[in-house]
């Protein structure tokens, strides 16, 4: 990767580190954006027929925790410019996932071919945002250390249902020792735009995780004997109901490769 663009001291548009990092992906890169543009808001991604975009929305509405929307466009519009004046959402992703039927048919790193006048984009916010914080704390991040996507994994825990959109919550993992577990509650509870507190602690099998090992996206991370999993629930939550809805048509992002907003990580947390 050649994105991980430290802020710089004075920044225009065309010097922000989010900026460039679009510009990368927009020109071909690939890869995770976990640590991409630090103190720049990450977001996830799904794109819908404006038919189902009034049903996702009161999805997003009954699921604040996994679904907080920080930006949504105009049906047909690549655009959204209160999260960046030259975002393009058919470009400026990493990778893409192109779903018809509920099953991902295709992970591109430029969907324009696949775009249409009746699209409606929304963004949610991500993990990766409270990170910061957490790393602000001296709190250790399991991926970003290992260079790897965060795992995720399917749950049984129930989301609210709105139309056909229905299905369990996906959860993002990272493992602490006992007490930073507490305080990473504590830091991430200021954050509800992005996650908020964790959904879980400890014991997988609760929550219906089989093997903590084998996730369902990104990348398995150890947890070591002196610590525990803390889930918090995730944004790639749309993937998993697009998949039970069968939805005809939809885009999202590949899990862990976001899209980098010009948004400020600080100006999330509430107190």
């Amino acid at each position: 990767m050649t994105v991980l663009v430290a802020a710089q001291q004075t920044e225009t548009p065309d010097t922000l580190p989010s900026r460039q990092a679009r510009l990368a992906y927009r020109g071909g890169e690939v890869g995770s954006t976990a640590g991409v543009a630090p103190g720049f808001v990450q977001g996830n991604l799904a794109i819908l027929p404006a038919e189902y975009a009034g049903a996702f929305h009161r999805f997003c509405q009954l699921n604040p925790k996994p679904c907080p929307i920080i930006g949504m466009s105009d049906v047909g519009s690549p655009y959204i410019p209160a999260l960046g004046a030259d975002l393009d959402i058919r470009t400026d992703v990493p990778r893409y996932r192109v779903w018809r039927d509920g099953e991902v048919v295709d992970e591109p790193t430029d969907v324009t071919k696949y775009w249409r006048d009746d699209l409606v984009t929304f963004v949610l916010g991500c993990s990766f945002s409270f990170e910061e914080a957490l790393l602000d704390e001296g709190m250790p991040i399991r991926h970003i250390e290992q260079n790897v996507r965060v795992p995720m994994y399917r749950t049984n825990i129930a989301c609210g249902e709105a139309g056909p959109f229905a299905g369990p919550m996906v959860v993002s993992m990272r493992p602490f020792k006992p007490a930073d577990a507490i305080r990473a509650v504590q830091i991430t509870s200021r954050y509800p735009a992005v996650h908020g507190a964790p959904v879980h602690l400890g014991h997988p099998h609760l929550i219906g995780i089989k093997d903590i090992a084998k996730p369902d996206y990104g990348d398995p991370v150890a947890v070591a004997d002196d610590e525990i999993p803390v889930f918090w629930a995730c944004g790639v939550t749309p993937q998993s109901v697009i998949n039970a809805a069968k939805v005809p048509f939809a885009i999202t992002h590949s899990p862990g490769l976001m899209l980098v907003t010009d948004l400020k990580n600080r100006n999330m947390a509430v107190i």
